[in-house]
């Protein structure tokens, strides 16, 4: 009776053998895979008005946002530059006393009013756009992020600008 009970235990032996044994050949393969970058852009309103102020006004000034940049590029220790240059406002036949020259606009970004992402974001200096200006910036970023922000406009009115619906341009453009 003994004897069964060994040679059962002889073969459960041999099939743990069998399982735990080292295949004869094995191969591995390389996995790999890509994430690829999307775009750097920016938003901003299509067309804003600022509003009425009668003849002999000092100025006339409001919010143009939001400005939001949108950085989808999936960087590492990223960065980008949002500018900003405004043109001259004009009405009528855009005669010398119907324009208003861009060296009286002047442009003062804020805060950022949101953020998402990794990384530091800080409004620039502002001043006057009759050239370009530093809107905003992002640095030291990682992976996908954004900011927004509502800057302020202001149009200084030369004492000889005469009465009408004067229209210009504020250009926002990212790299």
């Amino acid at each position: 009776m003994r004897r069964p009970l060994l040679v059962l235990a002889t073969v459960a032996g041999l099939g743990l053998a069998a399982a735990t044994a080292s295949p004869a050949s094995a191969v591995d393969s390389s996995v790999t895979f890509t994430i690829t970058a999307g775009e750097l852009a920016i938003s901003a309103p299509a067309s804003v008005n600022l509003g009425s102020v009668a003849t002999g006004a000092a100025s006339v000034s409001g919010p143009i946002g939001p400005v939001t940049v949108t950085d989808e590029r999936g960087t590492l220790d990223g960065a980008w530059t949002a500018t900003v240059i405004g043109t001259d406002f004009t009405t009528g036949g855009a005669t010398p006393s119907e324009t208003i020259g861009n060296i009286n606009l002047t442009y003062a970004p804020g805060d950022a009013t949101s953020t998402t992402g990794t990384g530091t974001f800080a409004p620039g200096a502002g001043g006057i756009i009759n050239v370009p200006r530093t809107a905003f910036t992002g640095t030291a970023l990682t992976g996908n992020n954004s900011a927004t922000w509502n800057p302020t406009v202001t149009l200084t009115l030369p004492a000889t600008a005469v009465a009408g619906t004067y229209t210009g341009t504020v250009t926002h453009s990212v790299a």
